[in-house]
């Protein structure tokens, strides 16, 4: 992973107008906070045991409620963990998260994760001499690459380099190289860790709990006994009293880590200095100052001369990773809203000062808080712009836009680092290749929205109640009916008894038999047929479940146990319930494949389970064969 920033921070005065950021360094053992008000000023500082929380959002949650925190909009998180991707599964802690469900679990509008080491890289570029002990000698060459490296709970590796006016930080995991020792005492540390670990990497040795490893290494070698709960932070104490197996200790991880240095600076090609982070250097002090270090860093034989020319540094600001995250945080927020963004963003820009003033509050509103535009329903985008309905309205016309809903549309395009949102409508006179991508593209586009909204602790509670199920039952009308099929035909082979009903007498008639242990999966996009909900009251009154797939504040939805709510945007007027059959069959294959998790995990028979998968995918790639060839030219019947 790479990330850009600028090289240079144009200062700022006063508050964040989006309101206060909140920033993380999350490590293996402590997970650090703070706010940041405005552009460099970050307080609030607070640190939570990690082993004390089942989870990142369940810390979190702590922090915004310790610091009597009512909204935060924008957070960025620098965790001590590769990130590549929404899943993120700690190496050195035993906290696995999903970035985009915490975003949606926290409410942020924005939450970035990225590599603790990244983050700390990004800072480099702007800290002072009081914020920075030079070890050794060398002297930095302006614009030229930056090493960094530190030794904590692991051992953290990343790379600054230049680019125009940029930094690009490399994320890198190369504190996992293979550690390799340059002595006698170097090989005998390598033979004691060989009796933990088939693969002995610098991490191992180098990073803080390596300064036990060292010290028990030694000890065995004089042959010394140790008490069995003596850890790291004795080791140091211990050198600091003078205790010389301690203190050889410290002088022999000070050696490894300098020759690992070493190897950073000659990798990355490091002119602009080598920087070392962590918690374990600025606890040794006066240790490290006087230690091998420097002179193992400039021990590469013919290169030598070149490593002298290189200085290292020691950071001493208190909470570095913070600076870089906040960098990064801020040029994520400033691409949204500056250059990079979509051409709605820069035309609301271009338009503000020549908007009334009501309609630039609203206008302020979808700069400082896109998701809620996107997300919220006209009364409550009005309510917190402070204006009338109308007024909401026509902003949306003075920007060119059909209304609001082409509005939010237009508006999620521009979301940096969001799902992409597009919504075309399909004109008479589109030739094949304009009317097929536009109903391709809006059917993407709603799938992803829908990825965005789901509500995934409603899925549970579906899953759970289709799992422990005596007898499912499918009701769908009209083209709904085909959704139900489709259910039918992928549920009945995980042996509960399954049936799809179309007709409303069959539905009654069948409702009117069902008790306890059973439910009903009813489908309908309008969610308001009378007659269907006359029919789910009954079954519900005998104490069956009902889930529906339906529209958000429906009816239907608010009747049902648990409801699965796919909104989207269609062509109301052809009233073609198109996307909605797709974002329904996709919900049924979400439910049929949690169940046959479910029972893998039970029966122990995962490979079935991915069989039973794989068939869904099959039957769901029938079901949108059958809807290109019929269900296109229906009408909807609800």
């Amino acid at each position: 992973m790479s990330t850009g920033v600028p090289n240079k921070t144009a200062p700022g005065a006063g508050q964040h107008a989006d309101g206060p950021r909140l920033l993380a360094d999350i490590g293996g053992t402590n997970a650090r906070f703070a706010l940041e008000t405005g552009p460099g000023e970050i307080g609030q500082v607070r640190v939570y045991p990690c082993a004390d929380y089942p989870g990142v959002a369940e810390v979190i949650r702590q922090y915004l409620k310790d610091t009597k925190i009512g909204r935060v909009n924008h957070a960025a998180i620098a965790i001590a963990n590769p990130v590549d991707g929404d899943q993120v599964r700690m190496t050195n802690h035993d906290w696995t998260f999903s970035i985009e469900a915490t975003r949606r679990a926290l409410g942020f509008d924005t939450l970035l994760v990225v590599n603790d080491f990244t983050a700390l890289a990004m800072a480099l570029p702007g800290l002072t001499d009081t914020q920075r002990v030079q070890v050794g000698g060398g002297q930095r060459r302006q614009n030229s690459v930056i090493g960094l490296l530190g030794p904590g709970t692991g051992l953290g590796v990343s790379g600054l380099i230049p680019a125009d006016d940029r930094w690009i930080a490399l994320g890198s995991e190369g504190g996992h190289a293979s550690f390799s020792p340059q002595d006698e005492r170097e090989d005998l540390v390598l033979q004691h860790a060989r009796k933990k670990w088939p693969h002995v990497s610098f991490e191992r040795v180098c990073a803080g709990p390596g300064l036990e490893l060292i010290y028990r290494a030694l000890a065995a070698r004089d042959k010394k006994r140790l008490p069995a709960n003596l850890d790291t932070a004795d080791v140091v104490k211990r050198a600091h009293e003078g205790e010389a197996l301690a203190l050889e200790t410290v002088e022999c991880f000070c050696g490894i880590l300098g020759s690992f240095a070493g190897n950073i600076a000659m990798t990355l090609g490091s002119l602009g200095g080598i920087y070392i982070g962590g918690g374990v250097v600025p606890r040794l002090g006066e240790l490290f100052t006087r230690s091998s270090f420097r002179q193992r860093f400039e021990a590469k034989g013919r290169f030598d001369a070149y490593l002298a020319n290189i200085p290292t540094y020691v950071i001493t600001a208190e909470y570095p990773a913070f600076l870089g995250v906040s960098a990064i945080l801020a040029e994520q927020l400033s691409n949204r809203a500056g250059g990079g963004s979509s051409a709605v963003f820069e035309r609301i820009r271009q338009m503000r000062d020549a908007l009334t003033p009501a309609e630039r509050r609203v206008a302020d509103l979808a700069l400082n808080h896109p998701r809620s535009i996107i997300n919220d329903p006209i009364v409550d985008i009005a309510r917190k712009a402070d204006v009338s309905q109308p007024t909401v309205i026509r902003f949306c016309r003075s920007l060119g836009c059909q209304g609001l809903s082409d509005f939010k549309l237009k508006l999620a395009t521009g979301l940096t680092g969001t799902i992409p949102v597009s919504h075309s409508q399909v004109h008479l006179g589109d030739t094949a290749t304009d009317f097929g991508a536009k109903v391709l593209d809006n059917t993407v586009s709603a799938i992803l929205q829908l990825r965005e909204h789901l509500n995934f602790e409603h899925v549970e509670e579906a899953i759970t109640l289709l799992n422990g199920a005596r007898r499912i039952e499918f009701y769908g009308l009209g083209n709904s009916h085909i959704v139900a099929q489709d259910a039918h035909y992928k549920f009945f082979r995980f042996g509960i008894p399954t049936i799809a009903y179309g007709d409303l007498y069959m539905q009654a008639a069948s409702a009117a038999l069902l008790g306890k242990g059973d439910v009903i999966v009813a489908v309908s996009k309008s969610g308001r047929a009378p007659e269907l909900l006359r029919v789910l009251d009954v079954a519900m009154q005998s104490g069956a479940k009902v889930i529906a797939i339906t529209s958000s504040n429906t009816p239907l939805a608010k009747r049902a146990t648990v409801a699965l709510e796919t909104d989207h945007i269609e062509m109301r007027e052809s009233q073609l319930s198109m996307i909605s059959r797709v974002l329904h069959l996709l919900m049924i294959d979400i439910l049929a494949v949690g169940v046959a998790i479910r029972r893998a995990s039970s029966d122990g028979g995962m490979h079935d389970a991915v069989e039973r998968a794989r068939e869904q995918a099959d039957d769901d790639a029938s079901a949108v064969l059958d809807w290109l060839s019929h269900g296109a030219s229906s009408t909807a019947r609800e």
